[in-house]
């Protein structure tokens, strides 16, 4: 009954919202952010606990106001994701800025294939039309299975008429390391979300001088295929998406494979962590994250 009434949420917001004026639905769900931010829930205060170690001079009141305006950037991906498959070319265009593009040109027109490696800020979801749409490529990446499965098709479907190629993590007979490392050697491009693996699979970072773990996915694909690894960091910037592509990582060819990867993967979690610092508001991680809050059993596993 749960899953089916979580579902019947999400399909009757893709189908509502599109039909609402944007300054509406804009205005309702600041509503919703701030009503979320005044309750205090788990998420919300993971948030300011995740913001805390980003800010650590901050008080009590500057964490607060950070938080509110972190749930209204949150809840304003949403508004945008909701409505974002009726938005024509012209209009994805115009929402969004993005800063050394030509980088990914070159890596793409060499054949090299790139792997974009993006944390959770502002709004990914339209930072992939956008690539689709107005950058002119077609790419692939990796959504995490949802329960229920009928959410998880919604997702899929959405994404796909955004021009996505979308493989499931799990759940799927499809080698989903296989089949990404076949579309860059084809010189295709990936992009993957990737700020948050707390499973053993993880990599070791520090993160704003604690440990944490994230995934070896991006590193691992660039050094396997010889694709160009390129951190990306999104912000909102009044009606604007922002983005930068930064100077692409590159593997030493120093040490082993595994060891290599994990000096990417640090050098990636380095440009996010300066990319969040400046826009901490955007950046939408009300999990759990560093190592030090969870328990101990998992945070060994």
């Amino acid at each position: 009954m749960r899953e089916r009434l979580v579902d019947t949420a999400y399909a009757a917001g893709w189908a509502g919202l599109k039909h609402l004026p944007e300054p509406v639905a804009r205005g309702l769900f600041n509503v919703i952010a701030d009503v979320a931010w005044r309750r205090q829930g788990k998420g919300v205060r993971q948030l300011e606990a995740n913001l805390a170690r980003v800010h650590p001079d901050a008080d009590a009141a500057r964490l607060r106001e950070l938080s509110r305006a972190g749930m209204r950037s949150y809840l304003r991906y949403w508004m945008e994701s909701f409505r974002l498959s009726t938005w024509s070319p012209e209009r994805i265009a115009a929402g969004m800025q993005v800063k050394g593009l030509e980088q990914l040109n070159e890596a793409m027109a060499a054949g090299r294939g790139a792997v974009l490696a993006l944390p959770h800020m502002a709004n990914w979801d339209l930072a992939g039309a956008w690539i689709a749409s107005a950058g002119g490529f077609r790419f692939t990446t990796v959504a995490e299975r949802l329960k229920p499965e009928s959410l998880f098709d919604r997702f899929v479907a959405y994404r796909e008429s955004l021009g996505m190629e979308v493989l499931a993590l799990t759940g799927s007979d499809v080698s989903v390391v296989g089949t990404l490392a076949r579309r860059l050697r084809d010189g295709k491009l990936v992009c993957l979300v990737g700020d948050r693996d707390l499973s053993a699979a993880g990599i070791p970072v520090d993160f704003f001088g604690e440990p944490t773990r994230m995934p070896a996915g991006p590193a691992l694909l660039a050094q396997r295929t010889g694709a160009a690894l390129f951190p990306v960091s999104l912000w909102y910037d009044g009606p604007l998406l922002r983005a930068e592509v930064h100077p692409e990582v590159v593997p030493s060819g120093v040490g082993e494979r595994q060891e290599q990867v994990a000096a990417m993967t640090q050098a990636t979690a380095d440009v996010w962590a300066e990319a969040i610092r400046e826009h901490s508001v955007d950046w939408h991680m009300l999990q759990k994250l560093w190592l030090a809050d969870l328990t101990p059993r998992r945070a060994e596993s």
